[in-house]
């Protein structure tokens, strides 16, 4: 006697008369290759019957977590990683007074010529 349930030990639960078919695992499929700048190959399916314009040129390759082209002899370059920068390096680049000064005198200078021909036309 089995109590408790409908599966029979052992059993696979949930298996049933659905097989491949049924879940569109038959459809046709063409496979695409992807290649990063490491070199790493990503296989992606996509339908038989899909326009080639519609397949992507360009993916996120799971290996590196860089971009992936389809053109093996030419992949994507190297995304550029800024470096980090501190308070104090930001604090350096700034600009000294006397050229803050200027910066907003020409910026001043600018809209008084713009107001000028404005009020003139």
């Amino acid at each position: 006697m089995v109590s408790g349930g409908s599966a029979i030990r052992g059993s696979r639960v949930g298996a049933g008369p659905m097989g491949e078919q049924d879940h569109g695992h038959h459809a046709d499929r063409i496979a695409v290759s992807y290649w990063d700048a490491l070199g790493n190959e990503t296989v992606r399916y996509f339908a038989a019957n899909l326009p080639e314009e519609e397949i992507p040129e360009i993916i996120d390759c799971p290996s590196s977590g860089l971009p992936a082209g389809r053109d093996k002899a030419n992949p994507p370059a190297v995304a550029k990683n800024e470096p980090y920068k501190t308070h104090l390096a930001y604090v350096k680049e700034r600009r000294t007074e006397e050229e803050a000064a200027q910066l907003l005198e020409e910026a001043l200078q600018k809209l008084r010529e713009r107001r000028g021909t404005v009020a003139s036309s």
